[in-house]
């Protein structure tokens, strides 16, 4: 079981979807945390209307702050927007993921961002699977 840490700055939008995505496609498989730099009060309003659509309720998440823990517990930690102020701990994986913020984008963008996250997360979760199988 791997350990992925999504990371963005409010950690209401883009890191909440690429979790909640994740614990979809994973189904149990390998767990998943999000964080923001500087977390947000709530996740964006128009994050929770298109997780909606495909099902995931994220309405009642609330965004977290990034520790040093965070990053210690995670195999995998992709980054989306949080530049330098995302810790850097030697011996995890990362990856940055060039994502735009959906914070007061067109619903029509939001969607789009979250297929594109849904593509990514199920391909990072495949290839954590095949490493599973490896060991």
């Amino acid at each position: 079981m791997a350990n992925a840490l999504f990371v963005c700055l409010h950690n209401a939008g883009r890191s909440q979807m690429s979790q909640a995505l994740f614990e979809r496609a994973a189904e149990g498989r390998h767990r998943a945390r999000s964080a923001g730099t500087t977390p947000g009060e709530q996740v964006h309003p128009e994050v929770v209307e298109a997780m909606k659509e495909i099902g995931i309720d994220v309405a009642d998440r609330v965004p977290h702050g990034l520790t040093e823990e965070d990053a210690r517990w995670a195999d995998v930690v992709v980054t989306m927007g949080c530049g330098d102020k995302c810790p850097y701990i030697p011996g995890r994986r990362y990856i940055d993921w060039d994502l735009p913020d959906p914070k007061g984008r067109p619903l029509a963008e939001v969607r789009a961002t979250r297929d594109e996250i849904d593509r990514r997360v199920r391909e990072l979760v495949a290839e954590l699977d095949r490493m599973a199988g490896d060991l």
